[in-house]
């Protein structure tokens, strides 16, 4: 592979122009697909196997030109203090906005005095305003139309506030984003020392992301793609897209520092530090595209699409970075590199190469390390098991209205009817009776009244049939709140007495809604972690062990993630869910950590681990090949690689940080819970554990079974085998084979 990427390194670079107009020309296509592509996206949930989503199903069956997914809108009026809406001027005002509320996509929207939703204190009522469409395909005007009646009823005097689906709209992220990009930038140009050479990872990687998430924009309606999914592409793309880059340009100016010629210092980074990137990216596809096996189709388009934006940050990094590098011309270096008129020696981050006597700080680091290796692995790994502690409390749920900011129409509108009629309003079960075929003409209402008497049971709607009479539904309002444990007692409770009533009256029983939706959801995801875990983990396991040729490195490097990932999980839980340090990150409201978020968390974050497990050990059996000792190449490991990685880790976590400031709960909670484990694995985890581990280990750290040795492909992932090849009188010739360079600098040549 180092071989092939080589010649593709030399060939990006000699062929600059026509590599950098390809490049242009795909972010143009992808960006004109989005400005014409409808601006429709898929919010709604789809869990095949789940009895919710089967119940769904049978709706949209036994009632033709309803839609289960259809979007809604709860508009609650609250009369002035003193007052009770059911007042003459109140009541009319109430009639006029929902007179108001009609359109060619509302199917109904009755007057609360009819539909006998108003509070027994009279002082607030809701209309309930049901769509014949999704959230994602309603209109500008159906939209405009909730507003202005909002506000007509403000007018006069009322409160008036809004919740329900109808009122989701695309995720802002705030000026924290921007910040996390200018973080970036600064941490670029402290490690190069060069404008441009900190430019080229963030051209390099906007580009990337530009293509990957204009091509999300172009494809949202036709593939169904959910409005949060671009929004994780950003997220991972921009940060795997300058990670990517910053290795590949800091290989670039090593090479030249070593005395040679442009257009094979282009060639050999992208070899050696190509190849890194290449089972780095591999790692977070494989991760990424593992999402599917939880079989949540809204989980799966958002881990492909992810997929495919660090699919493109890798082909960016290999093709347009040494056309680019072309371009840069001695820009690139230092400018007392420049000054100098030609290239000192130097590590990987592109300054002189630090005298014997004075070390590098990755080199101090590591040599401690070393010499301490038992105290820094029991500090760490304690360290990590404390901060995991709180993930043992971990409570999982999907947010509604009540984790919305306070300020708010949607979480004022849920307070006010929490307050008005009871929390369990803001959520009700829908229960559907398949009568097809029962024994019982009643057997609705049989369910319905055997339900009603359930504990933690507030109201039952009388049941609705359908027109052939053959199935039938009715709202169960429970006592508690959506989210609440509650809640979730009431649904298993309710599915428990499926079998009775089966036998009372011969109809079938299913439990349904956005509640019951939810409940099915965390649980199918709770499922569904442990063996996807095992395949993630499994084939990242088998691909490490082909990169490093080791069995102890890749365990190593697996149990290292787990214990990374599980304390980025418990201060998750102490921030979103328990509220230490809730106002510092901008969390108005505690509850339940988002159902997703773990299995999540899994395979984005082992895949961003594996990127530094990658790069560093690569450096480490890269010298240890070379004939250092295990402790020595631990060493050698960390003066290369210690430094850009830290800057790459650094750049991931302030990328991942700037979504904190997103409006959307989900964002936000990802964003943070990205960045906080990231830190945990590259700082505490690959720099720490990590070298004790193998100081600890020695040889035994690189032992493979000759057996194992064999079977296994060669990758050459450190580029050995391109360097024997280079060194040789035939892969010499064809060094100096190609067309020459025309802007290359003879002064960076080593006479």
């Amino acid at each position: 592979m180092a071989t092939f990427l080589y010649k593709l390194g030399r060939l990006a670079f000699r062929r600059r122009w026509y590599v950098a107009l390809i490049w242009v020309l795909l972010l143009g296509l992808a960006g004109a697909g989005a400005a014409t592509a409808s601006k429709s996206t898929n919010d709604s949930f789809s869990i095949p196997g789940t009895e919710a989503q089967t119940a769904f199903d049978l709706l949209g069956h036994r009632y033709p030109g309803k839609k289960a997914d259809a979007a809604s809108a709860r508009v609650v009026f609250q009369a002035p203090d003193g007052q009770k809406i059911t007042e003459p001027k109140n009541k009319a005002a109430v009639e006029k906005v929902v007179g108001e509320l009609t359109g060619p996509q509302v199917a109904s929207a009755p007057s609360p005095f009819q539909a006998h939703t108003v509070s027994k204190d009279g002082s607030t009522a809701y209309v309930l305003v049901t769509y014949k469409e999704a959230s994602n395909k309603l209109t500008d005007a159906s939209r405009d139309t909730l507003d202005a009646a909002q506000k007509h009823g403000r007018e006069s005097g009322l409160t008036v506030e809004m919740g329900g689906s109808a009122l989701q709209k695309m995720p802002e992220t705030g000026s924290t984003e921007i910040i996390g990009i200018i973080v970036s930038a600064v941490v670029l140009v402290i490690t190069f020392g060069s404008l441009i050479a900190a430019g080229l990872p963030l051209l390099t990687a906007l580009i990337g992301v530009g293509i990957g998430v204009s091509s999300i924009a172009a494809l949202a309606s036709t593939l169904n793609l959910s409005g949060n999914t671009s929004t994780l592409a950003m997220m991972i793309g921009l940060a795997v897209g300058i990670d990517y880059a910053l290795f590949i340009v800091s290989r670039y100016r090593a090479e030249l520092a070593e005395g040679r010629e442009r257009e094979e210092a282009a060639g050999r980074a992208v070899g050696t530090a190509g190849s890194a990137v290449v089972f780095a990216g591999l790692t977070v596809v494989i991760a990424l595209v593992g999402l599917a096996v939880v079989n949540i189709p809204m989980l799966t388009k958002m881990g492909m699409a992810a997929a495919g934006t660090v699919v493109v940050a890798v082909l960016v990094a290999l093709t347009l970075i040494p056309a680019l590098l072309g371009f840069a011309g001695r820009q690139v270096l230092a400018r007392k590199v420049r000054k100098a008129g030609k290239a000192k020696t130097a590590d990987e981050g592109g300054t002189p190469a630090p005298a014997a006597d004075k070390p590098n700080m990755g080199t101090r680091w590591a040599r401690f390390v070393l010499r301490r290796p038992v105290w820094v692995l029991v500090a760490g790994i304690v360290g990590l098991g404390a901060l995991a502690a709180p993930a043992a409390s971990l409570q999982l749920g999907l947010p509604d209205d009540s984790s919305q900011p306070v300020k708010t129409t949607q979480r004022k509108a849920y307070d006010m009817i929490a307050e008005g009629f009871g929390p369990g309003y803001n959520g009700p079960l829908m229960v559907v009776v398949d009568a097809k075929g029962a024994k019982d003409p009643k057997a609705a209402q049989t369910v319905a009244k055997t339900v009603g008497g359930m504990k933690g049971v507030a109201a039952v709607t009388p049941p609705m049939p359908n027109k052939d009479g053959d199935t039938a539904v009715f709202n169960v309002v429970p006592t508690s709140k959506p989210s609440g444990e509650q809640t979730e007692d009431l649904v298993h409770a309710i599915r428990a007495e499926r079998t009775g009533l089966k036998a009372e009256t011969g109809a079938t029983v299913l439990v349904t809604g956005t509640t019951a939706m939810n409940i099915d959801v965390s649980q199918k995801l709770n499922d569904a972690l442990l063996p996807y875990l095992a395949l993630v983990v499994g084939l990242a396991f088998l691909l490490l062990i082909v990169v490093f040729r080791s069995v102890l490195v890749p365990l190593k490097a697996a149990l290292g993630f787990l214990l990374s990932v599980v304390a980025a999980l418990g201060a998750v839980v102490a921030v979103f869910q328990w509220g230490w340090l809730s106002g510092v990150f901008g969390v108005e409201e505690t509850g339940p950590i988002m159902s997703m978020m773990p299995i999540f968390m899994v395979g984005v974050v082992f895949g961003l681990a594996m990127d530094y497990e990658v790069f560093l050990v690569t450096r480490m059996r890269e010298a240890f090949v070379h004939g250092e000792s295990p402790g020595d190449a631990v060493v050698t490991g960390f003066r290369h690689g210690a430094r850009v990685v830290t800057a790459a880790a650094v750049i991931m976590i302030s990328v991942f940080a700037g979504f904190i400031g997103s409006s959307e709960s989900m964002i936000k909670m990802i964003g943070f819970g990205l960045a906080i484990a990231v830190f945990f694995d590259a700082f505490i985890v690959r720099m720490a554990i990590v070298p004790a581990v193998l100081a600890l280990l020695g040889k035994a750290a690189w032992w493979l079974p000759s057996w194992l040795d064999k079977a296994l492909p060669n990758v050459d992932v450190e580029g050995e085998g391109l360097r024997k090849q280079l060194a040789a009188p035939s892969g010499a010739a064809e060094d100096r084979a190609g067309d020459p360079d025309p802007d290359a600098d003879p002064r960076l040549t080593r006479v």
